[in-house]
C-alpha cells in the first residue's frame, strides 16, 4: 500500500494512494486502515510530509565511502543522533538556509518509518515493526558540524528533514538505488545494498536505546557525493521503489 497525508479542498487527512487518486483513511495509517469513502484526484490536493514523527533518529558514517569522504574510518557500530520533528518538512517546501552557516549540504537517504510502539526488538523481528519506507534528505549545517562537534544545532534547523512523497508499505529495502540531484545534475548514486549496517541491525540497536512510536522514523544513513546547495537551487532525492522527493533552497529572509 502507499500511504500519504495530504492537504485537500476538506482539511489534512492521511491517504492511501491508488494511482492517481487518495482514498481518505478514517483515522491514521497503523495496523489496518479504514476508510471514510471520500477520495481525490492527485492534482486536486498538495502531498505533505507522509508522517507525523515523534522524533527522528538517524546513523551516521552507514556507507564507507561517505565515511571516508568526510575523512575518516566507517564506526564498527551504528552511531545515531537525533534530528527535532520540527525539522520534518514534506515535499515542494522550500529548506531554509540559515544565515549563520556558510555551507549546508544535502544528504540523500532511505527513511524506515515504524509502525507500533517497540523495545528491544531483535533483528530477527524487525520486520514486524516497519510501516514501511520514504525518501529523506538529511539537511545537514556542515561548518556548524565541524564546529560544535555534535550535530544538534546542524542538524536540527527547521525544514532540514525532507520527507516524502509518500510511504510504500510493500518493499524489499536490501538492494535500492538511492540517486541525489543537484538542479538535475547527478550528485550522488548508490544502493541500500552497500550500508554498512542494515535495517533490522538498525532497528535492534536504536530499539535498546529507545522506545520507538508508531510514526517515528529512522534514517539509515547517506552514501558519499554530498555537497552544498544554495538559495534558488534544487534537490531532488529518488529512492527506486518509493519515488522522487524535490525541495526548492531559499535563504532566509
Amino acid at each position: 500500500m502507499r500511504l500519504g497525508r495530504v492537504a485537500s479542498p476538506d482539511g489534512v487527512a492521511f491517504v492511501a494512494i491508488e494511482g492517481e487518486t487518495a482514498k481518505e483513511i478514517a483515522e491514521h495509517p497503523f495496523g489496518t486502515p479504514t476508510f471514510t469513502g471520500r477520495s481525490w484526484s492527485l492534482p486536486d490536493i498538495r502531498l505533505l510530509a507522509p508522517i507525523l514523527a515523534s522524533k527522528v533518529v538517524c546513523v551516521g558514517k552507514n556507507y564507507a565511502s561517505h565515511a571516508a569522504e568526510m575523512g575518516g574510518e566507517a564506526p564498527a557500530e551504528p552511531v545515531i543522533f537525533l534530528k527535532p520533528n520540527t525539522s520534518i518538512i514534506g515535499p515542494d517546501i522550500p529548506i531554509i538556509v540559515p544565515p549563520s552557516s556558510s555551507r549546508v549540504d544535502y544528504e540523500g537517504e532511505l527513511a524506515v518509518v515504524i509502525g507500533r510502539p517497540c523495545k528491544d526488538v531483535p533483528a530477527a523481528r524487525a520486520k514486524d515493526v516497519i510501516l514501511g519506507y520514504t525518501v529523506a534528505n538529511d539537511v545537514t549545517a556542515r561548518d556548524q558540524q565541524a564546529q560544535d562537534g555534535q550535530w544538534t544545532r546542524a542538524k536540527g534547523y527547521d525544514t532540514f528533514c525532507p520527507l516524502g512523497p509518500w510511504i510504500e508499505t510493500e518493499l524489499d529495502p536490501a538492494d535500492l538505488e538511492i540517486t541525489t540531484e543537484l538542479d538535475g545534475e547527478v550528485r550522488q548514486r548508490s544502493t541500500t545494498s552497500l550500508l554498512l549496517h542494515d535495517i533490522p541491525e538498525i532497528i535492534e540497536w536504536v530499539t535498546r536505546v529507545m522506545t520507538l512510536l508508531p510514526g517515528d522514523v529512522i534514517l539509515t544513513g547517506t552514501p558519499e557525493g554530498v555537497g552544498p546547495m544554495k538559495d534558488g537551487q534544487t534537490v531532488s532525492v529518488t529512492v527506486a521503489g518509493i519515488g522522487t522527493l524535490t525541495n526548492p533552497v531559499a535563504a532566509k529572509r
